[in-house]
């Protein structure tokens, strides 16, 4: 008779009670189920810290502590990318660029971002993780203080590029310390506070921008010091396990053809796609929003980015942590729950975006946060599949590709094609930006339909995820 996976995880917490060293035999309150199925003696490995008296933080006290580190470096990690965004017109002006050239500061930081996240994603499956991010925090962090210094196009093109090596030291490697800290059954909720940094950054990002429209390059100035004490902190933290074994081995390196098995992961595929195709969508629009509101709607830049920050923040926030606590609530019950939520938020943002392009203002910002709720509903279901389908021993590379895929095929190339499009059809009036944001609004669709597909697969996924993990092939 084999051992099932509810025995197997008895004998992981049977092992995670016992002093390293010490061993439990046949004469233990455990003794039966080891004679049932003939198990040798086993000896708990050394690498399991033992369980004392001394005043040790609890597991869950670390989890969180890295949970609030991580959010903060999301937070700050979002705040420097919608700075440039909220600053796009000064910017533009003073160093005489076009918006074609603007829209190619986004695909230099993602090209840099994308390229370098595979590598990190290795990196990171094999050594310190904590290591990894901390230093990539402090470089990135300079380097947007070297945005600041800018006196030309090509040096603030650099310096984006500098800011998406950074960036891919981070990206690929935080979430999966998450999911090597929660259980699955918290994972989507935990996660989505993660998350939740986004659109809250995001939100800093625009009113930060909006203080320095006359002086833009403060504005990046202000984010070194927090993004260096960040990254120092991350020098401190203890690195968590990866995954737990059945023996005193040491989990096994991931192998080639480890990677290559994400591709036989279904769910992992088509989730990249629709990731994709949001992206593509949500993140050209995203940096043209600013000009748009002030160029198109006639709204003052400094109130319109404050008010449009707030309600980033305020509708981004909720619904990451409605999604989050949706996709967890139904995972028990609805087959494939995440991908479901996920594809029910884009659906339904996708006829609210064209409705914000024709209604009238003040009235249009009521159409505007309904939007961003829904477009943001899929961000912490959709990420958290994508730690549940994947073995932890890979788990970093699989976020790495990605991240890879959803930019290079999304928002590296969307901002530029916006303000391609935004150049031909611009009057006299308007900037063209309504039907360069027209021509890419369709993928939201898209990325609705693949995530109703990939619903279809992630139950079983999930469950060939966590065999691997109690014993990985």
């Amino acid at each position: 008779m084999g051992l099932t996976h509810e025995h197997q995880a008895t004998l992981v917490f049977i092992q995670t009670r016992f002093t390293p060293g010490r061993s439990f035999d046949r004469g233990c309150a455990f003794g039966g189920l080891i004679d049932q199925y003939r198990l040798p003696i086993l000896r708990v490995p050394a690498i399991i810290p033992a369980v004392t008296s001394q005043a040790i933080p609890s597991p869950l006290r670390r989890a969180r502590v890295a949970l609030v580190l991580l959010l903060l470096i999301n937070l700050f990690n979002y705040v420097d990318r919608q700075i440039l965004a909220a600053l796009e017109k000064p910017i533009a002006d003073e160093l005489g660029a076009s918006m074609a050239q603007m829209g190619r500061l986004v695909f230099a930081f993602l090209i840099a971002y994308m390229f370098c996240s595979p590598v990190f994603g290795i990196l990171a499956d094999r050594y310190r993780r904590w290591m990894i991010i901390g230093a990539g925090v402090i470089f990135w962090s300079l380097a947007s203080g070297g945005s600041g210094l800018a006196t030309s196009y090509g040096f603030l093109l650099l310096m984006r590029c500098m800011i998406g090596l950074g960036e891919a030291a981070y990206g690929p490697v935080a979430p999966t310390i998450i999911a090597d800290l929660y259980p699955i059954e918290k994972r989507g909720k935990v996660l989505a506070w993660f998350y939740a940094a986004i659109p809250v950054g995001s939100a800093l990002g625009y009113t930060i921008g909006g203080f320095f429209t006359e002086h833009w390059h403060w504005a990046f100035f202000c984010t070194v010091p927090p993004g260096i004490l960040l990254g120092v902190w991350c020098f401190f933290m203890p690195e968590p396990p990866r995954q737990v074994v059945l023996s005193g081995e040491k989990p096994p390196r991931p192998k080639p053809r480890d990677y290559l098995k994400l591709l036989k992961i279904k769910s992992y595929v088509l989730n990249s796609l629709g990731m994709t195709a949001m992206t593509f969508a949500i993140g050209g629009i995203a940096f043209w929003m600013p000009r748009y509101l002030s160029q198109d709607r006639g709204l003052d830049p400094s109130k319109s980015n404050m008010i449009f920050g707030v309600i980033i923040a305020s509708s981004g926030l909720i619904a990451t942590l409605a999604g989050g606590w949706l996709g967890d609530k139904l995972r028990p019950r609805v087959s494939g729950s995440y991908m479901l939520v996920s594809a029910m938020g884009m659906i339904a943002g996708f006829p609210l975006f064209l409705l914000m392009l024709v209604t009238p203002f003040p009235a249009c910002w009521i159409v505007v946060f309904l939007a961003c709720f829904c477009l943001f509903f899929n961000t912490g279901p959709a990420n958290t599949a994508l730690a549940n389908v994947v073995q932890p021993g890979i788990r970093a590379t699989a976020f790495a590709i990605n991240i890879f895929v959803i930019h290079a095929l999304g928002d590296a190339i969307s901002p530029a094609i916006i303000g391609q499009v935004a150049d031909w059809n611009k009057t006299e009036t308007t900037s063209g930006l309504a039907t360069g944001f027209v021509v890419v609004s369709g993928m939201m669709l898209v990325g609705g339909m693949l995530w109703l597909w990939a619903s279809r697969y992630l139950k079983q996924d999930e469950l060939t995820a966590e065999a691997r993990a109690v014993s990985p092939a």
